[in-house]
């Protein structure tokens, strides 16, 4: 009878491990995966919450302007504090001062884009960057549109696209954002961690219009027949020829 070889004690205490390892690994796994089911079903709860808000503020804004019309008035919309800003010149014969804005709104090449909440500081900086840039009042289609297509978050001083919920979550959870759905309702409703959320994303890198820009004057003010300046609600359909 062939006698029975004992296993090395560090052989032995190896595959103790390794079989401890694997269960601690089981249990992560099986934790992991009941925490994104949780996760993936308040993510949805959120996003129908917000379709809901979308169409009821619709709804409301359809029914003020039907009210108003019937009694022979007319209805003014609230100002927008959102807007979307392109820039369409280049770096030749700006001054110091516009170019000084330019960059801390960041936008430091041509068909870079960023949202801007409208106050009064940030009026102003418009006005003196009007001559450089195209801008205007987003819509939710536009706003959704940019971020599911080129969005870009800072991950770690990384520009990262945002091919992942987990990415969101990482920077901005503490906020309670945690989701592109999230993200995309903080900066269109400029929530109250618009700021955050809005650092977070870079710039937009937008593509020159299809079919070009449709101006005989490119940078005259876009009430003069050229495309800088405020555009107000038509900088979706040119947005939507550069995305």
């Amino acid at each position: 009878m062939t006698p029975r070889v004992q296993k090395p004690e560090t052989l032995v205490k190896k595959e103790k491990v390794d079989e401890k390892t694997a269960q601690v690994q089981a249990e992560y796994a099986k934790a992991k995966a009941a925490l994104d089911e949780e996760k993936k079903a308040i993510i949805s709860e959120r996003t129908a919450k917000y379709y809901e808000e979308y169409e009821e503020a619709a709804r409301v804004l359809e029914k003020a302007k039907s009210d108003a019309a019937a009694s022979g008035s007319y209805f003014v919309e609230a100002e927008p504090n959102l807007v979307l800003v392109v820039r369409i010149k280049g770096i030749n014969k700006i001054a110091p001062k516009p170019r000084k804005v330019l960059q801390l709104l960041r936008l430091l090449q041509i068909n870079a884009a960023v949202f801007v909440r409208i106050t009064k500081a940030t009026a102003e900086l418009l006005r003196l960057v009007e001559p450089y840039v195209a801008y205007g009042y987003p819509s939710l289609e536009t706003v959704r549109e940019l971020i599911y297509k080129r969005g870009y978050g800072k991950l770690n001083k990384q520009r990262v696209p945002l091919t992942d919920n987990d990415i969101i979550e990482k920077v901005l959870g503490q906020y309670g954002v945690i989701s592109i759905e999230d993200l995309i309702h903080e900066i269109y409703t400029v929530g109250p961690n618009f700021k955050q959320a809005n650092n977070f994303l870079y710039p937009f890198r937008l593509s020159n219009p299809d079919g070009g820009w449709g101006v005989r004057r490119k940078f005259f003010h876009y009430i003069q027949g050229g495309a800088t300046g405020n555009r107000e609600e038509h900088i979706n359909s040119l947005v939507k020829k550069m995305n």
